[in-house]
């Protein structure tokens, strides 16, 4: 008999009548006011709403600059490109992430270099990274995993040692501090994600935050075909029309339409921040006791933003795989996820030669953990309804 054999008996009334997603978005009518009022106006892209959105941004975290993207995945390949990252150079980011976070290596024809996670936070180890490092090393990507930043004081001076580039990938993490730093104002380069189950959206969107100037050129000139109009950087003619395409860059500009939206939920992301972490301690309590379960930590450091509430099963405990906890919770109508599959273990990856077994703390989690929503519109019964659920699959499937 398989560990599954159980699963069959499962069943009765589910703890909701309706399904409940992971995560969804808030948007009320100052947003639509907000959207409607730049659908009325001259400019519905490249236009003014693109500066105050970024200008909201940049003042939230505390950085000099902050260059708006057509999505979180067009904002990671321009982070790539202003660092220089090029053929035959080998980037170090962690598997535990979605596929954006290395996709942007291969885009510009580097090597992702996978550093296994730190079994207690989940996010890259830096003593992972040290023995990866090597003379073709040109940068470091790390994720903000769940919402939980890196260990940014010893990857950063990993980095200063061998003149290595961080670039965050922070889409999960607006809002998040290290040692009461923003994350944002902490890597060289860190990058928002705007996709309706973050923090606040864009519709699509994303965001580079940024101190060093020629990174904000780079990448400025990157979102729009590599084009300047800019007198001063001008080669050629003079003409009042003239432009210069001076290097390679794609369209990967924001709309007014998306800026304006952001710009309103910047404007709440005070209550999504307080509601998230409000939701994420009564889940810790919850389960705090419940044989089956591990609960997520925050290291006494930083301060999560808690993007996802992930926990891990105790398999030992449990009759079955996480593959029968998965779809009785379904069951239940709680829409449950799985963040993430490690990446190399994508089919793509493994024809590129990524090995199973390269990251064994990440392959663990993987097999381990289940989403479950959390998202600032959920109402107190949605929470509780949560609750029940997990309660009510973990104690059905425990070992007596």
């Amino acid at each position: 008999m398989t560990k599954n054999k159980h699963l069959a008996l499962y069943g009765g009334k589910p703890v909701r009548n309706a399904y409940l997603p992971y995560g969804r978005q808030w948007i009320d009518e100052e947003d639509i006011k907000a959207v409607t009022k730049v659908l009325q106006s001259e400019f519905i892209t490249t236009g003014p709403m693109i500066t105050e959105f970024e200008k909201a941004i940049r003042d939230f975290v505390g950085t000099k600059y902050a260059i708006a993207f057509s999505s979180g995945t067009a904002a990671l390949h321009a982070a790539c490109f202003a660092a220089g990252i090029t053929e035959n150079d080998e980037v170090i980011t962690t598997s535990m992430t979605f596929a954006a976070s290395s996709n942007c290596i291969l885009y510009l024809g580097a090597t992702p270099v996978f550093a296994d996670i730190d079994p207690k936070t989940f996010t890259i180890s830096p003593e992972a990274i040290k023995p990866l490092i090597n003379e073709n090393t040109k940068a470091i990507i790390t994720v903000d995993y769940t919402g939980t930043p890196a260990e940014y004081d010893e990857i950063l001076s990993l980095a200063q040692e061998h003149g290595l580039i961080v670039i965050d990938d922070a889409a999960h993490a607006l809002g998040a501090t290290y040692k009461q730093r923003y994350i944002g104002s902490i890597a060289d380069l860190t990058m928002f994600s705007f996709h309706p189950v973050k923090h606040i959206t864009t519709g699509e969107g994303g965001i580079i935050t940024t101190d060093n100037h020629q990174f904000y050129e780079k990448l400025v000139g990157f979102r729009n075909h590599g084009i300047t109009r800019d007198p001063q950087k001008i080669i050629g003619k003079h003409e009042p029309w003239y432009y210069e395409m001076q290097e390679i860059g794609l369209n990967y500009r924001m709309t007014d339409i998306q800026a304006a939206l952001g710009l309103s939920q910047m404007k709440k992301i005070g209550y999504f921040l307080v509601k998230r972490r409000e939701y994420a301690k009564k889940y810790t309590e919850a389960f705090k006791d419940l044989e089956g379960v591990i609960t997520p930590t925050e290291q006494k450091y930083s301060d999560s933003s808690w993007h996802l509430y992930i926990i891990r099963l105790d398999l030992s405990k449990l009759r079955v795989d996480r593959n029968a906890i998965f779809k009785a919770l379904q069951k239940e109508n709680i829409g449950v996820n799985v963040h993430y599959i490690p990446v190399y273990l994508h089919p793509y990856y493994q024809q590129l030669g990524y090995k199973i077994g390269l990251c064994p703390n990440a392959e663990s989690l993987y097999e381990e953990i289940i989403t479950l929503p959390l998202f600032p519109k959920m109402s107190e019964e949605d929470l509780n309804d949560v609750i029940k659920g997990v309660r009510k699959v973990i104690s059905y499937y425990l070992i007596n």
